[in-house]
């Protein structure tokens, strides 16, 4: 039936060659529903923001499972964080990992730019890190660009370094004494440049010595640039933690050990220390303000290092290896005197 209009009513049926048809009500309703929203770039497999995501997901799982197992330990096996809420350490451009691998320092996870440029250092970085069994993560440039933090330049690769776990003071000592050693020990006191403490580490161990103290506050720790520095020597001589580095001293006095201050203006001048054959830990300040107030009063002795009077003062780092270098040198005698 018509209408007056002469056309079809809304919703009426219409013949066609095919038979009738049900009225276009509710046709492409489904179509125009479509898919769901578009789901976001992170989580879409192929997309690069999405094999990004799975490499980060992929490497904190890792890096977790990896970290530990592979902390850097003190000389008594088991110790303490430095500090609550230290976080790993990223190393970054190739002749800094290289470095750091060469010198053996304990790595959780090394990043590698996807498509980066291989040269010999790339070459050397991924041959010990396999030789070490180093997880390596192949992530993209943005994310790389992420680990590595503001102004970083990484050249395509990054190397995580696991937090530092110290050694505790008096059992390093209880250590030495057990081993018929003269314990030689070097505190330090208000240095914040891990540079400085890295060099120290170095001549320490190349000097004969057993240790490395620092204080829990207001002090430098064990960064990946500390590691640096040392050139490895961190991994093979241990840094002990001091909660209050006067107190930590008084119990080195008590047992029998002396303790030698820095200054420019001591006392006591380092050639020929008398001092030099029996057990000490020597004391560096910092450059600005030397040595503390209380721990001057603790000090057995304050040395001085002769210097010439255009030199206002010597580097922390180099003062040590100074220090280091004589009492080395007035113990080597003594011994070939007996």
């Amino acid at each position: 039936m018509k209408n007056s209009g002469g056309k079809p009513r809304a919703g009426a049926v219409r013949k066609s060659k095919k038979g009738a048809q049900v009225g276009t009500g509710g046709h492409g309703r489904k179509a125009l529903e479509g898919r769901g929203p578009t789901p976001k770039a992170e989580d879409r497999d192929y997309h690069p923001a999405g094999k990004a995501k799975a490499l980060r997901e992929r490497a904190a799982a890792k890096a977790a499972r990896s970290g530990r197992d592979t902390a850097p330990r003190g000389a008594s096996g088991a110790s303490r964080r430095a500090k609550n809420g230290d976080e790993s350490e990223i190393v970054t451009g190739r002749n800094s990992v290289l470095e750091a691998l060469r010198a053996d320092i304990p790595a959780s996870t090394l990043y590698v730019a996807a498509r980066v440029e291989f040269d010999d250092r790339m070459k050397e970085i991924l041959s010990i890190a396999t030789g070490r069994g180093i997880p390596i993560l192949e992530v993209m440039r943005p994310e790389l660009d992420r680990l590595a933090g503001r102004d970083a330049v990484h050249q395509g690769v990054a190397l995580k370094v696991p937090p530092y776990e110290y050694a505790h003071p008096g059992e390093l000592l209880d250590r030495t004494l057990r081993s018929s050693e003269t314990p030689l020990f070097v505190a330090l006191d208000g240095i914040t440049d891990p540079r400085n403490l890295g060099a120290i580490i170095r001549s320490t161990a190349a000097f004969g010595g057993q240790g490395v103290i620092v204080p829990q506050r207001r002090s430098v720790g064990m960064t990946a640039a500390a590691w640096k520095t040392s050139a490895g020597a961190a991994a093979r001589t241990p840094v002990a933690m001091a909660p209050n580095l006067t107190q930590t001293l008084k119990e080195f006095k008590k047992a029998g050990v002396f303790v030698l201050g820095l200054d420019g203006g001591g006392d006591v001048s380092l050639p020929g220390l008398s001092f030099a054959d029996r057990p000490v830990v020597i004391v560096v300040g910092s450059e600005g303000k030397g040595l503390s107030r209380l721990v001057t009063e603790t000090c057995d002795a304050v040395v001085s290092i002769p210097i010439t009077a255009a030199t206002e003062s010597l580097n922390a780092g180099i003062a040590a290896s100074v220090t280091l270098y004589e009492i080395a040198k007035l113990r080597a005698e003594a011994r070939a005197a007996k």
